[in-house]
């Protein structure tokens, strides 16, 4: 009785007191920074407790379930829409995440009951762990970095004809830098590297899979969206702000992913 009076009281004290305020990359000069993973789960608690898991924070802006990493969000469901597929055939073929040690992030999180699946050719410094809906994430190796665990990567598959512009679309449209990475192309934005790789197959658009968008954070919404309408660039929807003061628009990049633009509220207390 006692145990499990004192499990309530920590519980509640955490409930009310967790105020930790997750905080994303700084902006760039253009004022973006990576934002989100945006999951359909199939089971929202089943990836509630694999990204708790991995080391990520809880929070429920707007009444949502949200994990927050070091410079990533990933919301964990999409008002009543389903996901079909996972990454992996999308042109998202998968996210990443950077650890301080692989192998000692890997024997905590099988401690844990995750699930983790072995790096390419027997490699030391990379692992992979999947959602059990399909989204497929690659762990890699910072030793010098001093947070066990950030977002780091979301990696596209495009026609080889497509690699050059998708790259030329990133750097630009999200005032991102471009670059190479084992001499692949890649774009740096604050709190992400998009990396492009070429594909022999047309990749499904990411709308309506399991992982159904990236998101990326903005200072000034109104600016951002003059911006890129300005380039050319076609709203999905109309702009939409939440009454908890969170404003948003979805675009589509030519390739078929899909892109939250947010400006975002408050986060609210970390739930423990």
């Amino acid at each position: 009785m006692k145990t499990k009076l004192f499990v309530a009281l920590l519980l509640a004290s955490a409930l009310t007191a967790g105020t930790v305020v997750a905080q994303p990359a700084p902006y760039n000069d253009i004022g973006v920074t990576m934002g989100h993973w945006h999951i359909v789960s199939k089971d929202v608690e089943a990836n509630k407790n694999l990204f708790l898991a991995l080391g990520g924070k809880l929070y429920m802006p707007g009444g949502n379930p949200m994990m927050s990493f070091p410079g990533l969000y990933i919301n964990l469901s999409l008002r009543m829409e389903k996901g079909e597929g996972g990454t992996q055939g999308s042109v998202v073929n998968h996210v990443g995440f950077i650890v301080d040690n692989v192998q000692e992030r890997i024997a905590e999180w099988k401690a844990n009951g995750v699930n983790v699946l072995s790096g390419n050719n027997g490699r030391l410094d990379q692992a992979f762990v999947e959602t059990l809906d399909g989204v497929r994430i690659e762990i890699l190796e910072d030793k010098t970095q001093s947070m066990p665990i950030r977002g780091e990567h979301v990696h596209l598959v495009l026609p080889a004809s497509e690699v050059a512009a998708a790259q030329a679309w990133y750097a630009k449209t999200f005032g991102g830098r471009p670059g190479t990475r084992n001499n692949a192309p890649v774009v740096d934005i604050p709190g992400v590297q998009m990396r492009f790789r070429a594909a022999d197959e047309k990749q499904a658009p990411t709308r309506g899979r399991v992982l159904d968008h990236i998101g990326f954070d903005v200072r000034d919404h109104a600016a951002f969206v003059q911006k890129i309408q300005a380039e050319g660039i076609t709203l999905d929807e109309p702009v939409r702000k939440f009454s908890y003061g969170t404003t948003i628009a979805y675009i589509t990049d030519p390739w078929g992913t899909r892109i939250e633009i947010i400006e975002r509220a408050p986060l609210g207390p970390q739930v423990q």
